[in-house]
Protein backbone atom coordinates (compact mmCIF):
# COMPACT_ATOMS: atom_id res chain seq x y z
CA UNK A 1 0.00 0.00 0.00
CA UNK A 2 1.19 3.76 -0.95
CA UNK A 3 1.82 6.45 1.72
CA UNK A 4 -0.76 8.66 -0.11
CA UNK A 5 -3.32 5.59 0.88
CA UNK A 6 -1.95 5.34 4.65
CA UNK A 7 -2.46 8.86 5.51
CA UNK A 8 -6.22 9.33 4.59
CA UNK A 9 -6.81 5.49 6.43
CA UNK A 10 -5.23 6.80 9.74
CA UNK A 11 -6.78 10.33 9.89
CA UNK A 12 -9.86 8.69 10.23
CA UNK A 13 -9.21 5.87 12.81
CA UNK A 14 -8.03 9.08 15.07
CA UNK A 15 -11.11 10.41 14.10
CA UNK A 16 -13.47 7.51 15.24
CA UNK A 17 -11.45 6.80 18.23
CA UNK A 18 -11.72 10.34 19.46
CA UNK A 19 -15.39 9.96 18.63
CA UNK A 20 -15.83 6.61 20.60
CA UNK A 21 -13.93 8.57 23.82
CA UNK A 22 -15.78 11.66 23.61
CA UNK A 23 -19.22 10.06 23.20
CA UNK A 24 -18.40 7.47 25.94
CA UNK A 25 -17.64 10.58 28.47
CA UNK A 26 -20.70 12.68 27.16
CA UNK A 27 -22.85 9.12 28.28
CA UNK A 28 -21.23 8.30 31.32
CA UNK A 29 -21.43 12.12 32.50
CA UNK A 30 -25.47 12.27 31.67
CA UNK A 31 -25.74 8.84 33.45
CA UNK A 32 -23.10 9.00 36.46
CA UNK A 33 -25.06 6.58 38.75
CA UNK A 34 -25.87 3.71 37.12
CA UNK A 35 -23.06 1.24 36.97
CA UNK A 36 -22.29 2.08 40.61
CA UNK A 37 -25.18 1.23 41.56
CA UNK A 38 -25.36 -2.05 39.13
CA UNK A 39 -22.17 -3.04 41.51
CA UNK A 40 -23.10 -1.94 44.60
CA UNK A 41 -26.13 -4.54 44.65
CA UNK A 42 -24.27 -7.06 43.03
CA UNK A 43 -21.80 -6.18 45.53
CA UNK A 44 -24.43 -6.35 48.80
CA UNK A 45 -26.35 -9.20 47.50
CA UNK A 46 -23.13 -11.92 47.87
CA UNK A 47 -22.85 -11.57 51.58
CA UNK A 48 -26.65 -11.91 51.81
CA UNK A 49 -26.70 -15.45 50.21
CA UNK A 50 -26.30 -16.88 53.85
CA UNK A 51 -29.29 -14.92 55.12
CA UNK A 52 -31.62 -16.22 52.37
CA UNK A 53 -30.62 -19.43 53.19
CA UNK A 54 -31.15 -19.13 56.52
CA UNK A 55 -34.92 -17.54 55.84
CA UNK A 56 -37.22 -19.33 58.17
CA UNK A 57 -35.11 -19.55 61.52
CA UNK A 58 -36.25 -16.48 63.04
CA UNK A 59 -39.23 -14.36 63.71
CA UNK A 60 -37.96 -11.74 61.98
CA UNK A 61 -37.30 -13.47 59.12
CA UNK A 62 -40.90 -14.28 58.03
CA UNK A 63 -42.29 -12.65 55.10
CA UNK A 64 -45.57 -11.26 54.65
CA UNK A 65 -46.68 -10.45 58.24
CA UNK A 66 -49.63 -8.32 58.23
CA UNK A 67 -49.95 -5.00 60.12
CA UNK A 68 -52.56 -4.61 62.50
CA UNK A 69 -54.68 -5.88 65.73
CA UNK A 70 -55.96 -9.52 65.42
CA UNK A 71 -58.27 -11.50 67.63
CA UNK A 72 -57.71 -14.77 68.11
CA UNK A 73 -58.65 -18.10 70.28
CA UNK A 74 -59.21 -21.29 70.93
CA UNK A 75 -58.07 -24.34 72.51
CA UNK A 76 -57.43 -24.55 76.22
CA UNK A 77 -54.29 -26.99 75.35
CA UNK A 78 -52.58 -24.22 73.30
CA UNK A 79 -52.10 -21.80 76.97
CA UNK A 80 -48.68 -22.67 77.75
CA UNK A 81 -48.00 -22.36 73.75
CA UNK A 82 -49.60 -18.83 74.10
CA UNK A 83 -47.11 -18.04 77.28
CA UNK A 84 -43.92 -18.96 75.62
CA UNK A 85 -44.36 -18.02 72.30
CA UNK A 86 -46.68 -15.11 71.70
CA UNK A 87 -44.76 -12.32 73.72
CA UNK A 88 -41.74 -13.32 71.64
CA UNK A 89 -43.77 -12.78 68.39
CA UNK A 90 -44.83 -9.71 69.86
CA UNK A 91 -41.27 -8.47 70.82
CA UNK A 92 -39.79 -9.24 67.21
CA UNK A 93 -42.96 -8.07 64.94
CA UNK A 94 -44.78 -5.38 66.80
CA UNK A 95 -46.34 -4.48 63.81
CA UNK A 96 -48.33 -7.91 64.31
CA UNK A 97 -50.26 -7.29 67.05
CA UNK A 98 -52.04 -10.51 68.89
CA UNK A 99 -55.19 -10.27 71.44
CA UNK A 100 -56.46 -13.54 72.47
CA UNK A 101 -60.01 -13.54 72.93
CA UNK A 102 -62.46 -15.87 75.23
CA UNK A 103 -66.04 -16.42 73.67
CA UNK A 104 -69.08 -15.20 75.25
CA UNK A 105 -71.42 -17.47 76.93
CA UNK A 106 -69.21 -20.59 76.65
CA UNK A 107 -66.05 -22.26 77.58
CA UNK A 108 -63.06 -21.27 75.56
CA UNK A 109 -62.49 -24.24 73.62
CA UNK A 110 -61.23 -25.75 70.16
CA UNK A 111 -64.88 -26.37 69.17
CA UNK A 112 -65.92 -22.91 70.23
CA UNK A 113 -62.66 -21.07 68.88
CA UNK A 114 -63.69 -22.23 65.18
CA UNK A 115 -67.33 -21.57 65.94
CA UNK A 116 -66.11 -18.11 66.62
CA UNK A 117 -63.78 -18.10 63.86
CA UNK A 118 -66.74 -19.31 61.19
CA UNK A 119 -68.87 -16.51 62.80
CA UNK A 120 -65.94 -13.36 62.27
CA UNK A 121 -65.21 -13.26 65.90
CA UNK A 122 -61.34 -14.52 65.43
CA UNK A 123 -59.01 -14.17 62.72
CA UNK A 124 -58.12 -17.11 63.21
CA UNK A 125 -58.12 -20.54 65.89
CA UNK A 126 -56.09 -22.85 67.81
CA UNK A 127 -57.00 -26.28 67.98
CA UNK A 128 -56.04 -29.20 69.59
CA UNK A 129 -58.39 -31.21 66.75
CA UNK A 130 -58.62 -31.45 63.25
CA UNK A 131 -62.28 -29.41 62.50
CA UNK A 132 -64.74 -31.18 61.85
CA UNK A 133 -67.10 -31.90 59.07
CA UNK A 134 -70.25 -30.05 59.83
CA UNK A 135 -67.82 -27.33 61.08
CA UNK A 136 -66.28 -27.12 56.91
CA UNK A 137 -69.86 -27.29 55.94
CA UNK A 138 -70.86 -24.17 58.14
CA UNK A 139 -68.16 -22.60 56.94
CA UNK A 140 -68.58 -23.31 53.06
CA UNK A 141 -72.17 -22.12 53.79
CA UNK A 142 -71.04 -19.23 54.58
CA UNK A 143 -68.97 -18.74 51.83
CA UNK A 144 -65.60 -19.70 52.62
CA UNK A 145 -63.15 -22.87 53.31
CA UNK A 146 -61.21 -23.43 55.95
CA UNK A 147 -57.68 -24.72 56.19
CA UNK A 148 -55.99 -26.32 58.92
CA UNK A 149 -51.78 -25.81 59.81
CA UNK A 150 -50.43 -28.75 61.95
CA UNK A 151 -47.55 -26.65 64.06
CA UNK A 152 -47.04 -29.15 67.31
CA UNK A 153 -47.13 -32.76 68.51
CA UNK A 154 -49.11 -32.90 71.74
CA UNK A 155 -50.45 -35.99 73.47
CA UNK A 156 -53.36 -37.16 76.27
CA UNK A 157 -51.92 -38.18 79.67
CA UNK A 158 -53.73 -40.17 82.24
CA UNK A 159 -53.14 -39.23 85.81
CA UNK A 160 -53.95 -41.04 89.39
CA UNK A 161 -53.39 -40.17 92.79
CA UNK A 162 -49.65 -40.39 93.42
CA UNK A 163 -50.31 -43.30 95.96
CA UNK A 164 -52.18 -45.81 93.81
CA UNK A 165 -50.30 -48.39 92.93
CA UNK A 166 -51.26 -49.65 89.13
CA UNK A 167 -48.40 -49.84 86.59
CA UNK A 168 -50.64 -48.85 83.37
CA UNK A 169 -53.55 -48.95 81.28
CA UNK A 170 -54.62 -50.29 78.02
CA UNK A 171 -57.08 -47.48 76.17
CA UNK A 172 -59.86 -50.20 76.22
CA UNK A 173 -59.61 -50.40 80.19
CA UNK A 174 -59.72 -46.74 80.16
CA UNK A 175 -62.69 -46.58 78.08
CA UNK A 176 -64.17 -49.11 80.67
CA UNK A 177 -63.67 -46.89 83.31
CA UNK A 178 -64.79 -44.07 81.17
CA UNK A 179 -68.04 -45.81 80.25
CA UNK A 180 -69.14 -47.22 83.38
CA UNK A 181 -68.35 -50.87 82.64
CA UNK A 182 -65.40 -51.13 85.79
CA UNK A 183 -66.03 -49.08 88.83
CA UNK A 184 -63.27 -50.34 91.21
CA UNK A 185 -59.45 -50.81 91.04
CA UNK A 186 -59.06 -54.57 91.79
CA UNK A 187 -60.35 -55.00 88.85
CA UNK A 188 -57.14 -54.26 87.09
CA UNK A 189 -54.77 -55.15 89.17
CA UNK A 190 -55.27 -52.43 91.64
CA UNK A 191 -56.38 -52.15 95.20
CA UNK A 192 -60.10 -52.73 96.65
CA UNK A 193 -61.06 -48.91 96.15
CA UNK A 194 -63.85 -47.69 93.54
CA UNK A 195 -62.58 -45.75 90.77
CA UNK A 196 -63.97 -41.72 90.70
CA UNK A 197 -63.38 -41.01 86.86
CA UNK A 198 -63.32 -36.68 85.96
CA UNK A 199 -63.60 -35.65 83.10
CA UNK A 200 -64.37 -31.87 81.55
CA UNK A 201 -67.46 -31.14 79.68
CA UNK A 202 -67.21 -32.13 76.13
CA UNK A 203 -68.38 -28.75 75.32
CA UNK A 204 -65.50 -27.61 76.60
CA UNK A 205 -63.20 -28.45 73.99
CA UNK A 206 -60.51 -30.52 71.39
CA UNK A 207 -59.43 -32.74 74.54
CA UNK A 208 -62.51 -33.89 75.46
CA UNK A 209 -63.96 -34.34 71.86
CA UNK A 210 -60.70 -36.11 70.93
CA UNK A 211 -61.13 -38.33 73.76
CA UNK A 212 -64.94 -39.23 73.55
CA UNK A 213 -64.27 -39.65 69.76
CA UNK A 214 -60.52 -41.98 69.60
CA UNK A 215 -60.89 -43.81 73.21
CA UNK A 216 -64.80 -44.07 73.91
CA UNK A 217 -65.09 -44.71 70.59
CA UNK A 218 -68.20 -41.76 70.43
CA UNK A 219 -70.31 -43.84 73.69
CA UNK A 220 -71.06 -41.18 76.45
CA UNK A 221 -69.40 -40.86 79.89
CA UNK A 222 -70.94 -43.24 82.68
CA UNK A 223 -73.15 -41.63 85.62
CA UNK A 224 -70.11 -41.89 87.83
CA UNK A 225 -67.90 -39.64 85.72
CA UNK A 226 -67.69 -35.92 87.74
CA UNK A 227 -67.43 -32.97 85.33
CA UNK A 228 -65.07 -30.49 85.95
CA UNK A 229 -64.48 -26.89 84.59
CA UNK A 230 -60.57 -26.89 84.73
CA UNK A 231 -57.84 -29.03 84.28
CA UNK A 232 -56.55 -27.11 87.69
CA UNK A 233 -59.61 -28.65 89.23
CA UNK A 234 -59.35 -31.83 88.01
CA UNK A 235 -55.46 -32.34 89.20
CA UNK A 236 -56.40 -31.20 93.16
CA UNK A 237 -59.14 -33.55 93.05
CA UNK A 238 -57.18 -36.23 92.25
CA UNK A 239 -53.84 -34.99 94.81
CA UNK A 240 -57.07 -35.79 97.26
CA UNK A 241 -58.73 -38.50 96.19
CA UNK A 242 -56.96 -42.33 96.08
CA UNK A 243 -59.46 -43.52 93.83
CA UNK A 244 -59.09 -40.51 91.08
CA UNK A 245 -58.49 -40.47 87.21
CA UNK A 246 -58.24 -37.80 84.71
CA UNK A 247 -56.67 -37.11 81.19
CA UNK A 248 -55.94 -34.18 79.93
CA UNK A 249 -53.14 -32.69 77.42
CA UNK A 250 -49.85 -34.09 78.44
CA UNK A 251 -48.14 -31.16 79.33
CA UNK A 252 -50.62 -30.47 81.67
CA UNK A 253 -49.98 -33.29 83.26
CA UNK A 254 -46.85 -34.46 83.12
CA UNK A 255 -44.95 -32.09 85.18
CA UNK A 256 -47.18 -32.05 88.04
CA UNK A 257 -45.93 -32.95 91.86
CA UNK A 258 -49.18 -34.03 93.37
CA UNK A 259 -50.27 -36.74 91.13
CA UNK A 260 -49.14 -39.44 88.84
CA UNK A 261 -49.36 -40.38 85.12
CA UNK A 262 -49.93 -43.42 83.73
CA UNK A 263 -47.86 -45.26 81.38
CA UNK A 264 -50.44 -46.22 78.02
CA UNK A 265 -50.71 -49.41 75.49
CA UNK A 266 -52.56 -50.60 72.84
CA UNK A 267 -52.82 -54.18 74.42
CA UNK A 268 -51.52 -55.25 78.23
CA UNK A 269 -48.02 -55.20 79.23
CA UNK A 270 -47.23 -53.19 76.25
CA UNK A 271 -47.11 -49.77 78.14
CA UNK A 272 -45.39 -46.59 77.14
CA UNK A 273 -44.75 -44.09 79.53
CA UNK A 274 -45.84 -40.23 78.74
CA UNK A 275 -42.70 -39.21 80.70
CA UNK A 276 -38.76 -39.69 80.22
CA UNK A 277 -38.13 -42.87 82.30
CA UNK A 278 -36.98 -43.10 84.87
CA UNK A 279 -40.07 -41.19 86.68
CA UNK A 280 -39.19 -38.36 89.36
CA UNK A 281 -41.39 -39.68 92.49
CA UNK A 282 -43.46 -37.00 94.37
CA UNK A 283 -40.77 -36.72 96.76
CA UNK A 284 -38.58 -35.60 94.60
CA UNK A 285 -40.33 -32.72 93.10
CA UNK A 286 -40.74 -29.69 92.49
CA UNK A 287 -36.84 -30.37 92.74
CA UNK A 288 -36.92 -32.66 89.70
CA UNK A 289 -39.53 -32.73 87.53
CA UNK A 290 -40.61 -35.33 85.04
CA UNK A 291 -40.49 -34.24 80.98
CA UNK A 292 -42.50 -35.69 77.92
CA UNK A 293 -41.18 -38.38 76.13
CA UNK A 294 -40.72 -36.79 72.98
CA UNK A 295 -39.07 -39.75 71.14
CA UNK A 296 -42.79 -41.84 71.83
CA UNK A 297 -44.72 -38.61 70.75
CA UNK A 298 -42.79 -38.15 67.49
CA UNK A 299 -42.98 -41.54 66.52
CA UNK A 300 -46.33 -42.36 67.43
CA UNK A 301 -44.95 -45.12 69.78
CA UNK A 302 -47.35 -43.44 72.74
CA UNK A 303 -50.70 -44.39 72.05
CA UNK A 304 -52.84 -41.17 72.45
CA UNK A 305 -51.06 -38.18 70.29
CA UNK A 306 -52.43 -35.62 68.07
CA UNK A 307 -51.16 -32.40 66.14
CA UNK A 308 -52.08 -28.69 67.29
CA UNK A 309 -53.57 -26.58 64.39
CA UNK A 310 -54.15 -23.19 63.40
CA UNK A 311 -57.14 -22.95 62.12
CA UNK A 312 -57.67 -20.53 59.28
CA UNK A 313 -60.39 -18.68 57.48
CA UNK A 314 -59.55 -18.76 53.04
CA UNK A 315 -61.23 -15.75 52.21
CA UNK A 316 -58.17 -14.03 50.66
CA UNK A 317 -58.71 -11.30 52.99
CA UNK A 318 -55.88 -10.02 55.53
CA UNK A 319 -57.71 -12.50 58.12
CA UNK A 320 -56.02 -15.18 56.02
CA UNK A 321 -53.22 -13.97 55.57
CA UNK A 322 -52.53 -13.68 59.65
CA UNK A 323 -53.81 -16.71 60.46
CA UNK A 324 -50.77 -18.41 58.03
CA UNK A 325 -48.09 -15.76 59.29
CA UNK A 326 -48.96 -16.52 62.70
CA UNK A 327 -48.52 -20.48 61.88
CA UNK A 328 -45.20 -19.73 59.91
CA UNK A 329 -44.06 -18.26 63.25
CA UNK A 330 -44.47 -21.01 65.00
CA UNK A 331 -43.12 -23.50 61.81
CA UNK A 332 -39.70 -21.10 62.02
CA UNK A 333 -36.97 -23.01 64.20
CA UNK A 334 -37.32 -20.07 66.89
CA UNK A 335 -40.95 -21.33 67.16
CA UNK A 336 -40.57 -24.77 67.26
CA UNK A 337 -37.55 -23.88 70.11
CA UNK A 338 -40.23 -21.81 72.06
CA UNK A 339 -42.99 -24.72 71.75
CA UNK A 340 -40.66 -27.30 73.12
CA UNK A 341 -39.77 -24.75 76.36
CA UNK A 342 -43.45 -24.65 76.47
CA UNK A 343 -43.75 -28.57 76.56
CA UNK A 344 -44.75 -30.02 73.65
CA UNK A 345 -43.03 -31.80 70.61
CA UNK A 346 -41.79 -30.06 67.37
CA UNK A 347 -43.83 -31.30 64.71
CA UNK A 348 -40.13 -30.26 62.16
Amino acid sequence: MSQKNEIPILVLSVVITVGLIAGGFWWFTRNPTINLNKISASSKNTPQTPTAQASGKTFAAVQNVPVGLFNYGGSTSWAPIRLAVDPAIQLARPEFRLRYVEPNNASPGSGTGIQSLIDGQLAFAQSSRPFLDQELSRAQQRGFGLKQIPVAIDGLAVAVNANLNVSGLTLDQIKLIYTGKINNWSQLGGPNIPIKPYSRRITDGGTVELFVQDILGGQPFGSQVEFVSTTTQALQKLAGSPGAIYYASAPEVVPQCSIKPLPLGRTQGQYIAPYQEPFVLPSECPGKRNKLNIEAFQSGKYPITRNLFVVVKETGQIEEQAGVAYAKLLLTEQGQELITQAGFVKIR
